[in-house]
């Protein structure tokens, strides 16, 4: 293909080598039109970066972990920190291209699911009339999802929050002080905050701010700094074991790149916050819990017969979700359709995504067949 100038310079490379970095863009299609998206990071690319009728939306960046408080939190950050709670959804981008609102997935994916609820929840349109060169980074959470279901008391079917805003082709971000603001006056909701802090303060005021996560069942913090250019996160014990249970109930298609960091987590978290032996031992059993009992149980339920896999909900337009259940197949995933009926003219589905690899490698085993190691 010739070279776009305009393209290279909008994705970071030189004119000459744009051919090769598009080689490496999936390409797919949404509504009609043609578009390439990154799965993975490339050439100081974020992952999810995609090209919509030559319009770069720009993916969002990987926010680094700390697995202590303290020092973990003053050496990283040497100015004031505002924390915010890190909710339990999936993370959506809102860009609008060609005056048409859109929602991509982390992957980059345009899926019909999202960009028609954020469309619903968010209605953006007047906020991109006046700031189209902008895009929402927020998470879609509740109950009612094809991703990442969690429930959440405030949240009845779906909700977006938004915890960014970035310029949409350079992924820089605004201010907190500035998108806080924006998103006020266009009426978009936001993730809660729980304030501002020296970063030598932080840790402490951490602790018991994630106390009070953790008994909720909630899923941590993102620390950021004021101008939106460094951010940090922190995640509760629960969210851990309830990673380690789902993870462990799908023994099979989750790996030690997923199971090893969540134990090395708890174990630093229980080292830092823990006061005493008691409450290491008693973390120790609840960690051992949800990785043996869910394994346990996924194995039985293959035993008797049963689908395993990841339970979904969805409600919507008709069309949307015939459109999602399209693009889940579509990427190889396959559907048990557990209900499907009609309310108030949306229609409500509820799936489950089977987990291929351990139904069959469970059903093997269980037939005997044996396990290199």
């Amino acid at each position: 293909m010739d070279a776009d100038p305009e393209l290279a310079a909008a994705l970071g490379v030189p004119p000459d080598d744009l051919g090769d970095l598009l080689e490496q863009f999936q390409h797919d299609t949404f509504e009609g039109r043609r578009y390439r998206h990154l799965t993975d990071a490339r050439r100081g690319l974020e992952r999810g970066t995609a090209i919509v009728d030559g319009e770069v939306v720009h993916g969002f960046p990987s926010i680094p972990r700390t697995l202590v408080l303290d020092p973990g939190i003053p050496e990283y950050f040497d100015s004031r920190v505002t924390v915010e709670e890190k909710r339990n959804g999936y993370n959506v981008r809102v860009a609008a291209i060609d005056g048409d609102v859109l929602g991509f997935t982390r992957s980059g994916y345009l899926c019909p699911y999202t960009t028609a609820k954020v469309r619903e929840l968010l209605d953006p349109g007047a906020f991109f009339d006046d700031y189209p060169d902008l895009m929402l980074c927020g998470e879609l959470l509740g109950p009612e999802n094809p991703y990442t279901p969690h429930d959440y008391p405030e949240v009845e079917s779906a909700r977006v929050e938004v915890f960014d805003v970035r310029h949409r082709e350079t992924g820089t971000p605004l201010s907190v002080p500035r998108r806080r603001e924006l998103c006020e006056e266009y009426g978009l909701p936001q993730v809660p905050a729980f304030g501002e802090y020296k970063p030598e303060e932080t840790p402490e005021a951490l602790r018991e701010i994630i106390a009070d996560l953790d008994r909720e069942g909630r899923e941590g913090v993102v620390m950021q700094s004021i101008d939106g250019t460094h951010q940090l996160k922190y995640t509760t014990s629960v969210t851990h074991r309830a990673d380690l249970d789902h993870a462990f109930s799908l023994p099979f298609d989750y790996g030690r790149d997923f199971v090893f960091p969540r134990i090395v987590r708890e174990a630093f978290q229980a080292v830092e916050l823990d006061r005493t032996r008691g409450e290491s031992r008693q973390r120790a059993q609840e960690l051992g819990e949800s990785i043996l009992l869910p394994a346990i149980e996924t194995i039985r339920a293959v035993q008797r017969g049963e689908t395993v896999g990841e339970e979904h909900t969805v409600r919507g337009d008709p069309d949307v979700i015939e459109a999602l259940l399209s693009h889940l197949r579509d990427q190889g995933i396959e559907l048990e359709i557990g209900s499907d009926r009609r309310e108030d003219g949306q229609r409500v589905v509820s799936f489950v995504k089977v987990a291929q690899a351990t139904r069959d490698n469970t059903r093997d085993y269980l037939e005997g067949k044996l396990i290199d190691e």
